[in-house]
């Protein structure tokens, strides 16, 4: 029998194709793209619209940026 604990834990344990923002290591996961490479866009577009800052640490708007593969990067 699963403890209340850990049942709460995967209750709240959202997809990643689900999520509106994702972490630098999660997009890295996602998209299949380094977390350096992902790091330095950021660093080089600190103003771009796939960017939400929670503080002083990037989230990366998942459909936003899909866009922003699509369109701008053709080779990564």
């Amino acid at each position: 029998m699963m403890k209340e604990q850990e049942m709460n834990v995967d209750k709240y344990d959202i997809p990643l194709w689900r999520k509106y923002t994702l972490s630098v290591q999660e997009a890295s996961k996602y998209f299949r793209i380094g977390d350096k490479k992902l790091k330095k866009l950021i660093d080089e577009n600190p103003d771009a619209d796939f960017i939400l800052w929670n503080g002083s640490r990037p989230q990366i708007k998942r459909k936003v940026f899909e866009q922003f593969v699509d369109e701008k990067l053709s080779a990564i």
